[in-house]
């Protein structure tokens, strides 16, 4: 399902969601509002993808929202003015929600803005990001709650960790050539581009 979001006093304007041709959103995901979803990406089915709070949302190229991920935001207007504490500046733009190109958002994962994901990182499932930001290159293991931390790039969270002061994002572990998931993500964008290709050339 991809559809408008609603007037209301947080969100003034109506918007279509903005998907790129060569994306796959199953029928049963819903993307709706101020979403932008870059190319090659999958969105799997009970996905949701709402732009109709906090606004925009971003999910990059070749990027993927497996089964049952939500990602939504706090509001980022109100009464026509904006909240400024609820965006994040990623490369000169803000965005309620930012997920980077590469990036594997596995089974249920939240992603509640505002947030950013960049580039080439994996979230494990079950993994909840709220008031964050996570580096480049990273993966966060299953069960992972971060909040109101800065990631570095290159680290990992070992899996069911609470990451809540930014002293315990600074020393989380990098990831180093012994690091048995540090390939990972490779393989799941993988599946998830190829998923996307072959569902869009079934439908036609």
């Amino acid at each position: 399902m991809i559809e408008k979001n609603v007037v209301a006093d947080f969100s003034a304007v109506v918007s279509d969601p903005v998907v790129d041709p060569s994306a796959y959103v199953h029928p049963l995901a819903a993307v709706i509002g101020h979403v932008i979803i870059g190319k090659n990406v999958m969105v799997s089915p009970t996905a949701c993808v709402r732009g109709d709070e906090g606004q925009p949302l971003y999910v990059g190229d070749n990027s993927n929202v497996q089964d049952g991920v939500v990602i939504h935001a706090l509001e980022t207007e109100m009464n026509g003015k904006t909240v400024e504490k609820n965006l994040m500046e990623v490369n000169g733009k803000k965005y309620a929600v930012y997920v980077g190109n590469r990036v594997s958002l596995a089974h249920q994962v939240q992603i509640h803005g505002p947030a950013v994901v960049l580039d080439d990182t994996f979230v494990g499932m079950k993994v909840l990001v709220f008031r964050s930001s996570v580096g480049v290159g990273c993966v966060i293991e299953p069960g992972v709650i971060l909040m109101g931390v800065k990631v570095p790039d290159r680290r990992y969270v070992p899996v069911g960790s609470v990451i809540s002061t930014q002293d315990q994002a600074d020393k989380l572990p990098q990831i180093t050539e012994n690091y048995p998931l540090k390939d990972l993500n490779k393989g799941v964008v993988h599946v998830n581009t190829s998923l996307a290709k072959g569902y869009l050339a079934a439908e036609k």
